[in-house]
């Protein structure tokens, strides 16, 4: 695996929309404004990509403009990281103007940057993984970087300042609090808080030894389980009407997402997660307990849950299905003697830590804590 150095300040960080080109629209340049000023307090020189402020009707139309967007950034030397804007739904359409692009595989292995984000950046993630580029699960600019109330959530911001020196040694523990996901993204919500609850839970074991060790491999539940399934178009049929109607090449590449990450080989064979830990969390649909039950399924037949030493699983947010979920991933996973650690601060439910693709992790459940080796 390839690792690529800390950040450091002075560093130029490039921000990129890989999915979701909503931080170029006008109701979002305050947020904008927020990440620039965030980023700059850490010691960064933030630029953005050529279309990442062009909107969402370029963005979502053309996945080939977010994958040259990419390529440049790491064709650049002066480039030290690579933070994604924010999730979405589409990554999987830059595969094949990336996977097909010698001298992108070339620029990633040759000259390798500081790569963060999370939800639907799980492809990208997994994409790496297959290139041999560490990267690093956490957070993204619009959700984290652009934090309403002025600043960081404190638990996010120490997190990303970790992402300034070697991560080994690095202990992740519960945070004594949790937010609810903010309804008002407005200009008239900056400078305020996000509702936030006492954490009552901490980390709980579900299962198996209260110790285990692996490296770690994983991401949003979501956005693996729509990687492996045939038919995703017939969940989001619906839900993106509008956006089928602005670009029916949309609708033909969902139809169509299982057999292109196949086709590229990113998801993860049986015999590449064994010995890993994985890690999961639910995106901000907060699927329902039988469709995370098809998820798990997916990833069961593709041998995850045979070969892994345990499972590492994210805070729902909002805690929606809290205990719903504890008995789907149970019954999915059906080896009692699996260790399952639940309730973990990463993914969508805020505050987030920062999780590294491929580091030795050891999990000790009864210190409620997470060492990155």
């Amino acid at each position: 695996m390839i690792y690529p150095k800390p950040l450091k300040k002075g560093d130029k960080v490039v921000v990129i929309c890989l999915s979701s080109g909503i931080l170029g629209e006008p109701y979002c340049s305050h947020e904008k404004e927020l990440g620039i000023k965030m980023l700059r307090g850490f010691g960064l020189e933030p630029v953005f990509t050529k279309h990442a402020l062009i909107g969402t009707d370029y963005i979502m139309k053309h996945p080939e403009a977010r994958a040259a967007d990419l390529k440049e950034a790491f064709l650049d030397d002066s480039v030290k990281g690579i933070i994604c804007a924010i999730g979405g739904i589409d990554t999987f359409r830059t595969f094949p103007y990336l996977m097909e692009d010698e001298e992108f595989k070339k620029a990633v292995q040759q000259h390798p940057k500081f790569f963060l984000g999370f939800s639907d950046t799980t492809s990208n993630h997994l994409m790496f993984h297959r290139l041999g580029l560490q990267t690093f699960y956490g957070q993204a600019f619009m959700c984290d970087l652009a934090e309403l109330s002025g600043d960081m959530l404190p638990y996010s911001k120490a997190h990303f300042g970790s992402c300034f020196a070697p991560y080994h040694g690095r202990k992740i523990t519960p945070s004594d609090v949790w937010y609810e996901e903010r309804t008002d993204f407005s200009a008239a919500a900056v400078g305020t808080m996000p509702v936030s609850h006492r954490e009552e839970h901490g980390y709980e074991l579900l299962q198996g030894s209260h110790f285990f060790e692996g490296e770690l491999l994983g991401g949003c539940i979501d956005s693996m389980g729509e990687m492996l399934i045939s038919g995703s178009i017939d969940r989001y049929g619906e839900l993106l009407a509008d956006e089928f109607e602005k670009c029916p090449q949309l609708r033909d590449d969902f139809a169509n997402q299982s057999e292109i990450t196949r086709r590229y080989n990113i998801f993860p064979n049986a015999e590449e997660w064994r010995g890993k830990i994985l890690f999961a969390e639910t995106s901000e649909v907060m699927p329902a307990p039988e469709m995370l039950a098809e998820y798990l399924s997916t990833l069961k037949q593709k041998g995850v849950f045979d070969n892994i030493n345990g499972i590492i699983i994210g805070k729902p947010m909002n805690e929606k299905y809290f205990e719903e979920y504890k008995s789907v991933w149970r019954d999915i996973v059906n080896n009692s003697k699996l260790p399952i650690l639940y309730n973990v601060n990463f993914g969508h439910s805020a505050p987030r830590a920062v999780l590294p693709y491929g580091a030795a992790a050891r999990v000790d459940a009864d210190r409620q804590e997470i060492t990155l080796l």
